[in-house]
């Protein structure tokens, strides 16, 4: 298995916003211009971006601090595989629940999501890109295990946090098939013929 090839896996550490975006050009524009400007330069790349509401970070972020971690279903032609997703501040590193099992706290990431809170008060908004390992994980794939991320720890139900932080406090009582479940209600479950 070639995963240990690359265990930083050609990923950037400590990327700031001001290596991507040139902050004295944004300072006057407003949330709504930036966002469109991010979604623009990001929409020719091989990769996936977001533009997060302030509020809605904020869900995520203080949840977070108590649930680092949790597993993601990836629709397959055969049913689903699963990532483990884990924050470390600003950034949440996925990596297939293969690998964690197989190699445990060597596991390379798969996919990164960068989050830059930088904006945040001022503008109102929070900027989000990823860096992904192509030879495991396609755009498509990366957009859906993000899209997840707001399913699971932005949303109001309270049965859907549940899950979260069923999968962090009481592990002995986490169902995988209940976040198969959820997705597959929520429409984001539903590229993958279900079952296997």
């Amino acid at each position: 298995m070639a995963a240990g090839d690359g265990a930083s896996g050609g990923f950037t550490k400590n990327k700031t916003l001001g290596s991507i975006l040139n902050l004295e050009m944004i300072k006057d524009k407003t949330g709504e211009e930036i966002a469109e400007l991010w979604t623009k330069f990001y929409s020719a790349k091989d990769t996936i971006s977001a533009v997060i509401p302030t509020q809605i970070y904020e869900v995520i972020s203080s949840r977070t601090k108590s649930c680092p971690m949790f597993l993601y279903a990836l629709p397959q032609k055969e049913g689903y595989e699963f990532f483990v997703g884990q924050w470390s501040g600003h950034e949440l590193h996925f990596t297939s629940l293969i690998n964690v099992q197989t190699l445990g706290e060597n596991a390379p990431s798969q996919l990164i999501l960068y989050h830059y809170p930088d904006l945040k008060e001022e503008k109102g908004v929070v900027l989000m890109t990823a860096e992904m390992d192509s030879r495991f994980i396609t755009v498509h794939q990366a957009q859906c295990l993000a899209n997840q991320v707001q399913l699971f720890y932005s949303t109001q139900r309270q049965e859907t946090y549940r899950l979260v932080e069923t999968f962090n406090h009481h592990p002995a009582d986490f169902k995988h098939m209940s976040v198969i479940a959820e997705l597959e209600q929520s429409g984001l479950g539903s590229t993958a013929s279900p079952g296997s």
